[in-house]
């Protein structure tokens, strides 16, 4: 008669996993260290666009209408943005954005004003004010086209200094350099592009 084994043993036995769970478990904790090493390297968002990710729950909370439909408008831009060629990844990008939203409704309270529209315009006024305010706040730098003039000339004597042929390639490249002088700055890029073609002549 076969003995009977303690009921212990084949729990024992049982609950044991075998060589090849143990592989496929060994080789999950792996993937998922791989994934969260890759996730945990991904840079930070830009310290405003936190700050405004903050102000978009205490708008809700608040119920301020205004603010909101201002954050909502532009974390939509921004979303839209990370899927393309030239996601927001700085405070000076996201200024650009503000700024450029803040020019589209100006030009809506003029065409708002002209049909005498005064509830539109107050309305596109009011968002203007934020969209300013986050601008304000943000600490970067507006350059305007003065200083961007200066900083270009200054670019084409360090050129000629350096022995390089004076152009708007060369110029522009200077400009935008990683710790050039227009890093980490706002400024149209149109004026900048016109003022190099003038410059480099």
């Amino acid at each position: 008669m076969a003995t009977k084994l303690p009921t212990s043993v084949f729990q024992r036995l049982f609950s044991r996993p075998s060589p090849l769970r143990r592989t496929q478990e060994r080789t999950c904790s792996l993937q998922l260290r791989s994934q969260w090493r890759a996730y945990s390297s991904e840079p930070a968002p830009p310290p405003l666009l936190a700050k405004m990710k903050g102000d978009l729950k205490a708008a809700m909370r608040a119920k301020d209408a205004t603010r909101l439909a201002v954050l909502r408008a532009i974390l939509a831009a921004t979303l839209n943005a990370s899927k393309t060629a030239s996601p927001i990844k700085t405070d000076a990008q996201l200024v650009a954005l503000l700024r450029k939203t803040a020019r589209a409704s100006q030009e809506a309270v003029d065409g708002f004003r002209n049909a005498g529209r005064e509830d539109l315009v107050e309305k596109e006024d009011a968002q203007i004010k934020v969209l300013l305010e986050y601008v304000s706040e943000s600490g970067i730098t507006s350059v305007d086209e003065a200083a961007l003039r200066e900083m270009a000339t200054q670019s084409k004597v360090d050129i000629v200094a350096d022995g390089a042929n004076v152009n708007v390639g060369e110029l522009m490249k200077r400009l935008l350099a990683p710790g050039g002088p227009l890093e980490g700055k706002y400024f149209e890029k149109a004026t900048l592009a016109k003022i190099a073609k003038e410059v480099a002549v």
